[in-house]
């Protein structure tokens, strides 16, 4: 699908009415929002999605779609609360639980994100995003409990034993 510089009904965008409101309906402010997030301006489709999710609270799709944005702009702790919205509405929703538990990850919540990548991918088991999401969630929690063995010096985290008292020589 093509978007052009013109709303659904072929007439240009308005700058907005009220200072501060972009013009358009709740609808092209959703699509606006959207070819946004399409053409990597996350930030930007943040604030139409907002203005659109505050005029249509219930609206998943919005709601999705900012929640995309909110990710794609870094800000993990509102894309989560995004995707939750969602996910709590419709519980069967595998990308808002996709969406969810990579938000979760983002923030170093590995157990939330184990949980809600588990259950979109059973609901989507051949999704290899999903599955990648969930293996790199699961690897993080293993290493993170030292299933793999000590960390070997070099390696990112790793802390040298300390140094015994008196310089161990008998």
């Amino acid at each position: 699908m093509s978007y052009g510089s013109h709303d659904g009904d072929g007439a240009a965008a308005s700058s907005g009415s009220a200072a501060g409101t972009p013009g358009g309906g709740v609808y092209d402010w959703f699509r606006r929002g959207v070819r946004l997030l399409e053409e990597r301006h996350p930030a930007a489709a943040v604030q139409l999605l907002t203005r659109a999710a505050e005029a249509e609270p219930g609206s998943r799709s919005i709601r999705e779609a900012l929640g995309r944005a909110q990710f794609d702009a870094g800000q993990y702790a509102a894309a989560l609360e995004s995707f939750r919205t969602v996910a709590v509405a419709d519980p069967s929703d595998d990308y808002a639980q996709f969406g969810w538990g990579v938000a979760a990850a983002r923030l170093g919540d590995f157990e939330s994100s184990a949980e809600h990548l588990a259950l979109a991918v059973a609901m989507q088991p051949g999704n290899e995003h999903y599955r990648a999401a969930l293996r790199q969630t699961r690897a993080t929690l293993a290493a993170r409990a030292g299933a793999f063995g000590p960390l070997q010096p070099g390696a990112p985290g790793y802390l040298a034993p300390p140094e015994e008292p008196g310089g161990g020589t008998a």
